[in-house]
């Protein structure tokens, strides 16, 4: 299951980028999920969106609120879930 997005630009690398690369990575080689945490406008979406368009794989934001409850979210999955 890979998705090519063609030759992108890619975000630079920092120390801090380098170690959530790592991070993540080694998540998901555990078959576990990962959620940078840290102020805004620090790069943390972007981040993880550069590291899946370089593995090839599929990655999903949304943007949690105080108006998000339990049912948006299981919505959220259940078209996941529905789409393959």
């Amino acid at each position: 299951f890979y998705e090519w997005v063609g030759n992108t630009a890619r975000l630079v690398i920092t120390p801090l980028t380098d170690r959530c690369y790592i991070t993540l990575t080694m998540a998901l080689k555990l078959y576990l999920g990962g959620a940078p945490a840290g102020p805004a406008g620090t790069g943390k979406t972007e981040t993880t969106k550069d590291l899946a368009r370089a593995l090839a794989i599929p990655c999903y934001v949304f943007n949690c609120s105080d108006q998000m409850n339990f049912e948006t979210i299981a919505d959220i999955f259940r078209g996941l879930a529905q789409t393959g």
